[in-house]
């Protein structure tokens, strides 16, 4: 599996595990879970503009305003579906989302197989957490967009994907 050192979380270097991917590459179907543990593929979603919102946990400040920012998005941009994945239990997401209204966006759970995680590249092998990052995606599974952040404490660029996003659209 493919290795690489470009990202820090808290100022200390992580390990990013799986395949990095770049604009113009074909979208991984991947599998994840859904709150009631049904199996969620990226696939359901073909034919939408998509924003993958990564996140490592719901639980932590950033990751919890990136998944309300996107969410807010999602109302305005009908024709955009938002995703956040993060490895957080699906109850836990569930219990997240109930508590802070997100209902436009479908969040999902890579924990157990970490197939998105590791081909997507977002994998930080010294926690088994996601890398905070965003990808866009268009109608046809082509990746446009794709930001791995630089430290994960940090907010990943909301606008430079939203542009590319509606530009999609």
């Amino acid at each position: 599996m493919e290795k690489r050192q470009e990202t820090t979380f808290a100022g200390n270097p992580v390990t990013l595990l799986g395949t990095k991917v770049k604009a113009g590459d074909k979208a991984y179907d991947f599998t994840a879970l859904n709150g009631d543990l049904t199996p969620f593929k990226l696939s359901e979603t073909t034919g939408k503009v998509r924003i993958i919102s990564v996140v490592p946990s719901l639980d932590t400040g950033v990751c919890e305003l990136q998944t309300i920012r996107f969410n807010e998005e999602a109302q305005k941009l009908k024709d955009v579906q938002i995703i956040t994945i993060s490895m957080d239990l699906p109850f836990a997401q569930g219990r997240f989302c109930d508590s802070h209204k997100i209902g436009d966006s479908i969040v999902v759970s890579d924990h157990k197989d970490a197939d998105f995680a590791t081909h997507y590249g977002f994998l930080m092998e010294e926690f088994r957490l996601l890398n905070r990052g965003i990808l866009v995606l268009d109608k046809d599974d082509t990746i446009k967009y794709v930001e791995y952040v630089e430290e994960n404490t940090n907010h990943p660029d909301y606008d430079k994907a939203l542009e590319v996003a509606k530009s999609l659209i």
